[in-house]
């Protein structure tokens, strides 16, 4: 990874949460990256009936995360944690937010379910098991799992609201920002965002995307687009909306072909 590594250790500038639909929240953190640029460490607030958090973030940021969450939501209505895999920058701080919030439960994938017990001694009687397609109720809608094009676990579930149509994407999507941080990726450079992108893929995220055929692939995404998604949340981008969704769509159909330096 000569010239790309990334550096998981200096914390940037503080974000404070961002409103990217009514009652939808990223709770944002992010950290040095390549080039001077950052990465985010975004999880997700769904303000629901029964409300949701939607990944866990980092240990490293554990103060910020726990206040920026509990100033949207009390702890004690939390009712879901859905985790999209259990990998550090995701899951960091779902053990004690289980200790928190006394009333919720963890949804994720039946496989990710065993390693999460097996791994965060979380017992499998505070969780529920979604697969892809799957839908699980939160009072007053009905929420998705989907799993994304790209992921670095297959374990991997993202987590589509069709009532704002907001999609996490988990690590999919995942770009680079700039030396001044952004809230959405229109305010990156369109050139900077859609090469940064495919390099955080490829060398970071999912090396295997160049040998996948190109053909099946596409289907993948084609299946994403069909939801209609209005916002794109990722884990490590900044938001994408409007415009940019249907552009982030055809970034990932071009992957295969992208051959980094």
């Amino acid at each position: 990874m000569s010239g790309f590594e990334i550096n998981m250790t200096t914390s940037g500038p503080r974000q404070a949460p961002l409103e990217v639909a009514p009652d939808t929240f990223v709770i944002r953190a992010i950290t040095a990256s390549t080039g001077g640029t950052w990465t985010n460490l975004n999880s997700m607030i769904i303000r629901a009936a029964e409300p949701v958090i939607v990944d866990t973030g980092m240990v490293t940021h554990r103060t910020a995360w726990f206040e920026d969450v509990f100033s949207l939501v009390p702890p004690h209505e939390v009712r879901w944690i859905f985790i999209t895999h259990i990998d550090g920058d995701h899951a960091g701080n779902l053990v004690e937010a289980l200790g928190r919030c006394a009333n919720a439960t963890v949804v994720t994938s039946r496989a990710e379910s065993y390693r999460t017990s097996a791994c965060l001694g979380i017992p499998l009687e505070r969780m529920r098991m979604i697969e892809d397609g799957e839908t699980f109720h939160v009072g007053d809608r009905a929420l998705r799992a989907v799993r994304p094009p790209v992921y670095d676990s297959p374990y991997t579930r993202g987590l589509f609201d069709p009532s704002t149509r907001v999609y996490y994407s988990a690590d999919a999507f995942c770009a680079p920002m700039p030396q001044s941080p952004v809230d959405w990726v229109d305010e990156i450079p369109p050139l900077l965002w859609a090469q940064g992108m495919a390099r955080f893929q490829h060398i970071a995220l999912c090396p295997w995307i160049a040998l996948v055929d190109q053909t099946l692939f596409k289907a993948e995404v084609d299946r994403l687009a069909s939801l209609d998604i209005g916002v794109i949340v990722g884990a490590h981008t900044p938001a994408i909306r409007g415009a940019t969704v249907p552009q982030a769509l055809q970034h990932l159909i071009a992957l295969p072909r992208f051959r980094p330096d």
